[in-house]
């Protein structure tokens, strides 16, 4: 525990939402939900508007629906988040060398081993210039906290929501704590919160007053102890500037059971495939396969295959992958499929001759499949995918909110796409509110395109905090506050 509030934690306000809305002028001020659009989908976000009716994160998209009809509903787009999340770590890393992101929207920095804050108002000085700072860069907006310890930065933070700051002096965590709820600890689920109010524990003074050895008894002596030290405000866990990934996954839920065999392994293999693309944007390579599969039944198998060595092949995935499937009993129907990789390393150790061996039987393959086509016209498949619906076509290519560009009309996003045709918006970001104009699926003037930034003219704050340059859009602070 510190003397000094010189932990800060960051959250960005409504993350994706709100970069949707920053994007689409036409959905400032308007509920909007982002998540998985289909039957089985969930709320990943949603807008404070949306807040309103009710709807929040884990939701069923369903259930979203039913609450507001008239919300706009947009598939994610994580290409945009990550660039916006890149932007704002980068800030936070000017502030200090130890800044321990926990999502793309959500940080915790070491303010006093950046030597930027080593008292109260120093800190509060650095947390509002932050919020300035995001804001001109990013064009949105994120509520900071301000502690002496982790714990209590994000109790914090949380109590600033929505854009603002609130700063709780050290010393005054247990009288904060107490009429909370024991869900706020760090460690207390659903399961450990219903199991301590079986024992009439329900918020944080209860804990405190019930003592160490009662905690050890109904929880154990690591989860009690440590419990019992949070419950009276203590919390020592330092900022650790890495947070090394232990694995990569990529998973998909499917609007239908999947039933046939042969397209429950296409799906496993296009899985493995996005999986490395993963694994190579990181930068890592790893040795052990993961296979996930839930059943028509909500029961969930997973299957595991440790390689040789550390590997980013895609070819020795996706072939795990599917040997791993080969032991798994898909009768009945499957509703998700993951694959993942763990066993991270930063290298990649493989056998030289089986990847030369993997090439050449590629290679052959691929010179076997094309003399068969030329004699035996076209490949098995082609007639399913020739029966894909228009609206089949439209949901894969044409995603709600996602970005497309016009050669004639310019840059605009999806509204939504049915019946062989594509309702697109024209619009960017800063721009008023635009044009609505529907075409043919499709129609070869419009393809998909990539994100614009959120701010055409980021203020520069490249050496910042050092010089505070002025922001071109408003200091961007709604006050902070204390809490004794």
């Amino acid at each position: 525990m510190r003397a000094a509030p010189t932990i800060l934690h960051l959250d960005m306000d409504a993350f994706y939402a709100s970069a949707e809305q920053a994007a689409k002028p036409s959905l400032r001020g308007k509920p909007v939900v982002v998540g998985g659009l289909g039957p089985r989908g969930v709320v990943a976000t949603a807008s404070y508007e949306a807040r309103r009716f009710g709807i929040h994160s884990a939701m069923p998209m369903a259930q979203a629906r039913r609450l507001a009809p008239n919300a706009a509903y947009l598939v994610p787009r994580f290409t945009l988040y990550r660039t916006v999340s890149d932007q704002v770590m980068g800030l936070l890393g000017q502030l200090s060398p130890l800044v321990e992101p926990l999502s793309l929207d959500e940080a915790f920095v070491d303010l006093e081993a950046g030597g930027v804050a080593d008292d109260a108002a120093s800190a509060r000085e650095i947390g509002e210039r932050l919020r300035t700072a995001i804001r001109a860069v990013t064009g949105l907006t994120g509520s900071v906290g301000l502690a002496g310890s982790k714990m209590i930065a994000k109790i914090a933070s949380e109590e600033a929501k929505p854009d603002g700051l609130v700063l709780i002096e050290p010393g005054t965590e247990r009288e904060l704590l107490a009429p909370m709820s024991v869900r706020i600890l760090p460690g207390v689920g659903p399961a450990t919160g219903d199991h301590l109010r079986r024992a009439g524990m329900t918020t944080v003074r209860d804990l405190a007053d019930a003592g160490e050895a009662e905690l050890v008894r109904l929880l154990g002596k690591a989860h009690g102890s440590s419990l019992h030290l949070m419950a009276l405000g203590y919390d020592d866990r330092p900022v650790v500037a890495e947070r090394d990934a232990k694995s990569v996954s990529v998973e998909d839920t499917f609007d239908v059971d999947l039933h046939d065999r042969v397209r429950v392994r296409s799906e496993v293999e296009r899985l493995a495939d996005r999986c490395v693309r993963r694994l190579r944007a990181a930068e890592r390579s790893g040795r052990t396969v993961v296979l996930k599969v839930r059943r028509y039944d909500f029961s969930t198998l997973t299957r595991s295959e440790t390689l040789r060595g550390p590997t980013d092949d895609p070819t020795v995935i996706r072939e795990a992958a599917a040997r791993l499937l080969e032991a798994v009993d898909t009768t009945g129907g499957v509703r998700l499929l993951g694959v993942g990789v763990t066993g991270l390393a930063d290298y990649t150790q493989e056998d030289l001759f089986a990847q030369a061996a993997d090439a050449l039987s590629a290679a052959m393959d691929a010179e076997v499949t094309e003399e068969a086509g030329a004699e035996q016209g076209p490949a098995e498949g082609a007639e399913e995918a020739a029966e894909e619906t228009p609206e089949q076509l439209a949901e894969r290519r044409w995603p709600s909110g996602h970005d497309v560009r016009h050669e004639t009309h310019g840059h605009g996003w999806v509204q939504g796409s049915g019946v062989g045709r594509v309702t697109v918006r024209f619009e960017e970001p800063g721009d008023p509110p635009g044009r609505v104009r529907t075409f043919r699926i499709d129609d070869p003037e419009l393809q998909p395109a990539e994100p614009l930034p959120l701010v055409k003219d980021p203020a520069d704050y490249s050496s910042w905090p050092a010089n505070r340059p002025k922001s071109r859009s408003g200091d961007g602070s709604s006050g902070g506050e204390s809490r004794p």
